[in-house]
């Protein structure tokens, strides 16, 4: 049986134009009144986020590293038998 997915996807100009509609479920009036204290009350209040502990002090930006080029040989046999077991 498939599950049914609750995702809803939205391009970034249908965002925008929902922000300008007021469509939005965000009420950033009360939130840029908050201050850091009734923030973190808030956020301790959400069951989703019991627990959780995020040090963003130490967070870093980790680029991919590129793809190194890899040249090798082998017999015709093993290659045959990798190919069989599949894609790639």
């Amino acid at each position: 049986m498939r599950r049914k997915e609750h995702i809803v996807r939205h391009t970034a100009e249908e965002l925008a134009a929902m922000t300008k509609r007021g469509e939005t479920h965000s009420d950033w009036k009360k939130a840029a009144a908050m201050s850091d204290e009734q923030f973190e009350t808030s956020i301790a209040a959400d069951p989703d986020e019991a627990g959780m502990v995020t040090d963003w002090d130490k967070a870093t930006v980790e680029m991919p590293q590129p793809k190194a080029l890899l040249n090798m040989r082998v017999d015709r046999d093993v290659l045959d038998f990798f190919r069989k077991t599949g894609k790639g």
